[in-house]
């Protein structure tokens, strides 16, 4: 590795957990496109290496100060990280049978879909 590969590498996650602090995303939406438009990874290693990272220090300091202020449901994170292992294991399974332009073409057209979803309800909601 280089330290451009590395300052890219610092880039990303510095990105990535800015924006996991603030709306609670990082993963798919951040660093799976980041890895694969910067550092030229494959969409299946760039998934691969943003579920390592997330192993062990999923937002433990942001989770922490959301906890601190009122703002976590245990329970409902407990349930949900139990099935997410679970999904995970299966998830990646199916990914790996499936051929890797088509994975992008997918992962690109969910983020697209829940993009506009979001910026069209802001129109419904009221101030």
């Amino acid at each position: 590795m280089d330290w451009i590969q590395f300052l890219t590498l610092t880039g990303i996650g510095i990105f990535a957990g800015i924006l996991s602090g603030i709306f609670g995303v990082g993963g798919g939406i951040i660093i799976v496109p980041a890895l694969v438009y910067f550092l030229d990874m494959s969409q299946k290693g760039a998934q691969g290496t943003s579920l390592g990272l997330m192993l062990l220090p999923i937002g433990i300091l942001a989770a922490t100060d959301y906890y601190k202020n009122g703002n976590m449901n245990i329970s409902y994170a407990l349930i949900i990280a139990a099935f997410f292992v679970l999904g995970g294991f299966f998830g990646s399974k199916i990914a790996h049978s499936i051929d890797d332009i088509l994975l992008k073409r997918s992962f690109a057209l969910i983020m697209a879909v829940v993009a506009l979803k979001m910026f069209l309800s802001t129109y419904a909601a009221k101030p």
